[in-house]
């Protein structure tokens, strides 16, 4: 058996004998095309050092090998790393493109024609995309990338022969001329042009096979071949939407900023009545006040008088104000469940419909500013509804510097939906100009932190590769059982942690340390923020639930102005006790206490800023420091993105999307 030294496969490689290579994004196919190409005569081997099971067979006297599914050949993982040796090794390489997804998929074809390696391109799923209005020009794909392109539906077995065919006319595409002199210098030295490419797009791993340091033009040649790509796409692809369904014109729409960003305002404005109105106004109404605190808690606090007397330490522990058996089972079942029961039922009826990934696509450019992609609007838009729930779910973000940025961010400025419910009648009765404060100072710090920590933080986000599946009517089945599963998720794993925090909370206030608190914030509230001391008292209750500091708020004689202020703090102060342990639970002890401990010192810095512009800038009038507040945190937003802009260094790869 002879060693196949490029690859790390051991396989038989007879004389004279070439290597074809099949190679592809995700799902493109390829399996279809390798099976048609070795019929019944496959093996799979390991690949070595990997449970990667690489298949290959025999065509004729050839040797077909199949790779992993990748976007791209670098070592970034170990799909990427055995991709990149089986096909530096080819003698050909068909690519199997998704002609759905053009624009994504023709990014790796770029990649493997700039190694110099033969190619033919098996243009896949050409009746889906002729469904979708797409019309493809294949001789002019052909012509500008220099390589053979043969239109295929796979599993109908259509283009299959052509393609075998074409392997005996593959040709070696066309190459940027800057990048072609930077591979002809360099293959003098690594002894191929495929590696070459690697060491300039910054390839440790083969760097070091040749003891040279890799060198920095990932950034560089990933931004050439996007726009590369771009403008073949342009040529080649003519949308008719007379050809396409209903579907495919509004999926279109979702992902165009211009009717986008209007669908998915309709899309959470009507999350937000059934979700903020009818599940927060009128369900919670029934299943916290009337059943839980009008029904539950009396019986549970009259049985449990029976064996412990309710004055008692262990009483007020169980039973008390902030009991194990009384607030934690009121505010899980009785507020939240209905609350996240909602949120899963859309997020699952987003999810099932193919309009989640869209969302995602959408926002992606807007988000990469503060150091995230499309992928983390999931968590924010959830934390509007719950930001316990949605701390949990930063799990399904990318890299660990995007869950710290999320999960801060959720901590720091975006509040609950019961929050946001107290919030929002507290600034009705105040006029839009006060509302127009509080949402855009909000807005200002969450721009301004996210900025910052993406400055700051080592390491670099991932990119948005996201598959956009056809856009379908959810099945109802579907959607109701990803919300059971996913909502009795977040029964199990947080109705501990609000025990938890009820026994802390019902501890201090045994103990005196809960009064001792607000006593220690009292000379900030007055003097810092300029609001009366009993503010104090709804800041601590804030950390027990969010909206009971909000709603403490209700109830004393407070200015336009004092009312603004004390909102913007309350918001960005720190989240509820059971938001805090899942924050500690996810990011560690020390991650989560710099969390916790930023927290009070951007509410606290914020909340006095506005507090202090307001008596200096609109001598005692809010009309006239309303606008002169907000003109000041402009000025201090654009001074911190010109900076942090003028800080930041490129990061490699992020040319790739």
């Amino acid at each position: 058996m002879a060693h196949c030294h490029d690859t790390g496969i051991k396989i038989n490689i007879p004389e004279n004998a070439r290597r074809i290579v099949l190679a592809g994004n995700p799902n493109a196919g390829k399996s279809v095309f390798f099976n048609y190409l070795t019929g019944l005569y496959a093996d799979v081997s390991n690949y070595p050092g990997t449970t990667l099971e690489i298949s290959h067979g025999r065509l004729g006297n050839d040797v077909v090998i199949d790779t992993p599914g990748v976007y791209g050949i670098s070592s970034f993982n170990d799909e990427e790393r055995i991709a990149r040796d089986i096909i530096l090794s080819a003698d050909v390489v068909i690519n199997v493109v998704n002609a759905v997804h053009l624009e994504r998929d023709l990014f790796l074809t770029r990649q493997i024609i700039d190694t110099g390696v033969p190619v033919v391109v098996a243009l896949n799923m050409v009746d889906e995309a002729q469904k979708q209005g797409l019309s493809i020009d294949t001789d002019l794909l052909a012509d500008l990338l220099g390589v053979p392109v043969i239109p295929t539906v796979a599993i109908k077995k259509q283009g299959l022969e052509q393609v075998k065919t074409a392997v005996g006319s593959a040709k070696k595409g066309h190459i940027d001329g800057d990048l072609q002199q930077k591979l002809t210098r360099l293959s003098d030295r690594v002894g191929s042009q495929g590696e070459a490419l690697l060491v300039l797009e910054g390839d440790k791993v083969i760097a070091m096979r040749h003891g040279l340091e890799p060198e920095d033009k990932r950034e560089q040649i990933y931004l050439k071949r996007r726009d590369q790509v771009n403008d073949i796409v342009d040529h080649v692809v003519t949308e008719n939407s007379r050809g396409a369904g209903i579907g495919i014109i509004l999926g279109r729409w979702m992902i165009n900023p211009v009717t986008g960003i209007p669908i998915l305002i309709m899309a959470l404005w009507a999350m937000y009545q059934v979700i903020g109105v009818i599940i927060a106004g009128t369900v919670v109404g029934v299943t916290e006040e009337t059943i839980l605190i009008g029904m539950y808690e009396p019986a549970i606090r009259n049985f449990v008088e029976q064996f412990i007397a309710r004055d008692s330490n262990l009483g007020i522990i169980l039973t008390g104000e902030f009991g194990i058996l009384t607030m934690t089972v009121t505010y899980v079942l009785g507020l939240l469940m209905p609350l996240v029961v909602g949120f899963y039922f859309f997020l699952s009826l987003f999810e099932d419909s193919g309009y989640l990934p869209r969302i995602a696509t959408l926002v992606d450019r807007v988000l990469t500013g503060i150091g995230l992609n499309g992928r983390a609007v999931i968590p924010l838009i959830l934390g509007f509804g719950c930001v316990t729930v949605a701390s949990i779910t930063t799990r399904l973000l990318g890299s660990e510097r995007e869950k710290r940025i999320t999960i801060f961010l959720l901590g720091l400025a975006i509040p609950c939906s019961a929050q946001l419910g107290v919030i929002a009648g507290l600034l009705a009765g105040l006029g839009p100009q006060y509302m127009a404060l509080y949402a855009l100072v909000i807005l200002t710090v969450l721009v301004i932190v996210g900025t910052i920590l993406n400055t700051i933080l080592p390491g670099k986000s991932t990119e948005l590769l996201i598959d956009l599946p056809p856009l379908r009517l959810p099945r109802l089945d579907n959607v109701l059982r990803k919300t059971g599963t996913k909502s009795y998720a977040f029964l199990k794993e947080a109705t501990p942690l609000f025990a938890l925090g009820a026994l802390i909370i019902s501890t201090l206030q045994i103990t005196g340390g809960l009064t001792m608190l607000q006593k220690m914030l009292a000379p900030l509230t007055v003097g810092w923020l300029r609001l009366p001391p009993e503010t104090a008292t709804a800041f601590i209750m804030g950390i027990v639930r969010r909206d009971f500091g909000a709603a403490g708020l209700t109830d004393m004689a407070l200015t336009p102005m004092a009312t603004v202020i004390s909102l913007i703090t309350i918001t960005l102060f720190v989240p509820c006790i059971a938001s805090i342990l899942v924050i500690f639970k996810e990011r560690g002890p020390r991650e989560a206490t710099l969390m916790w401990a930023g927290t009070w010192v951007i509410a606290f810095t914020v909340g006095g800023l506005v507090a202090q512009l307001s008596g200096i800038l609109g001598s005692g009038s809010d009309n006239l420091s309303i606008p002169l507040v907000l003109v000041t945190f402009a000025a201090i937003t654009l001074a911190v993105l010109l900076t942090c802009r003028l800080l930041q260094k490129p990061k490699p790869g992020s040319g790739l999307s």
